[in-house]
């Protein structure tokens, strides 16, 4: 598997300063927040109001002010934003920033697929995580992210069986941590997917006591030799609590780096490398194409011209009962 090219050739150069003082403006005028996702580029997160994993970003959401809300991420978060805060208007930079695992489980699959349980006499509960499109989320009994999905699961009655949807990597390590036997749905991360093992370990052996720190979305092979499992959040955390100065490489989206910088400058960070499954090359292509594009230009012009906008969907209301119970409560 590889990553599609980010391509922003479409756009005329504008100086990223003078787009953050406008960018800047533009919210007063607008009366608008804007929440930047981890993985967005980090001169978008410098201008965001929240940064943060979609767990911190959902509750943010919840309680902003402002008329207006620009999300900064993917299509199924600004979604999901809409659905827990009805009466804001909420924009995305770019209606085409969608995501592969949302994408690996769609409605008219999972709804046969759990009618086709039910018609086997199974008793299950279906736990979605949250990278899914709110049609899929209106199926489910619970959503998780990285950063609450073990508490979720502790709250799914033990005697009924687990239906986890998309991320069979997400979903094998919560079996292990949980003990927890699941049934997977077969969905993966892209940008997961691709990170190099080999490469990981000659990094890690040319760094001698670097941590290997693994977004829980990695295959099993990169989660068995990492030291530090979690959401993005978890990792911040984590290297916060670290004084004496590290090296951590880095296995999950690039852009990660950024806050981890921000959080605990005094460590080195190293992403672990990606690699090609077309040539068998290595790439630092460990970047998101949908997360990347978000760009300064499209911020600035959705604030602009009030769109693209999320629209109230008739489906949105299922998604909310167990977007709520699942995140707020």
């Amino acid at each position: 598997m590889s990553l599609p090219t980010i391509d922003h050739r479409d756009e005329v150069y504008e100086d990223p300063l003078d787009l953050m003082d406008e960018i800047e403006s533009l919210k007063k005028e607008k009366d608008a927040t804007l929440l930047a996702h981890f993985y967005i580029d980090g001169e978008i997160q410098e201008i965001a109001d929240f940064t943060g994993d979609s767990l911190k970003l959902a509750r943010d959401a919840v309680n902003v002010k402002t008329s207006t809300i620009v999300f900064c991420g993917v299509h199924f978060m600004a979604e999901s934003t809409k659905i827990l805060s009805p009466e804001k208007t909420v924009l995305l930079p770019d209606l085409t920033a969608g995501c592969s695992l949302a994408d690996s489980c769609q409605y008219g699959d999972l709804d046969q697929f759990q009618k086709q349980l039910r018609a086997e006499g199974r008793d299950f509960e279906t736990v979605a995580y949250i990278n899914t499109s709110a049609r899929v989320k209106s199926l489910c009994d619970w959503i998780v992210t990285s950063g609450n999905a073990r508490e979720i699961i502790d709250r799914v009655p033990a005697d009924k069986e687990i239906l986890f949807v998309p991320d069979q990597h997400l979903g094998r390590y919560l079996q292990e941590v949980t003990g927890r036997e699941m049934i997977l749905w077969p969905g993966s991360c892209m940008v997961h997917e691709i990170f190099s093992i080999q490469d990981m370990l000659r990094a890690k052996k040319n760094n001698p006591g670097s941590l290997v720190l693994a977004h829980p979305e990695c295959p099993h092979p990169i989660l068995e030799v990492s030291d530090i499992i979690g959401g993005t959040e978890k990792l911040r955390q984590y290297v916060m609590s670290v004084k004496e100065p590290g090296i951590f490489l880095i296995a999950t989206e690039a852009n990660m780096i950024h806050p981890l910088q921000k959080s605990a400058p005094q460590h080195t960070y190293i992403p672990v490398p990606g690699i090609m499954a077309s040539s068998g090359e290595t790439c630092a292509c460990n970047r998101c194409p949908h997360m990347a594009k978000n760009t300064l230009q499209k911020v600035r012009d959705c604030l602009k011209y009030g769109k693209p906008e999320i629209k109230w969907q008739p489906y949105f209301d299922q998604a909310k009962d167990v977007l709520q119970k699942s995140l707020l409560q």
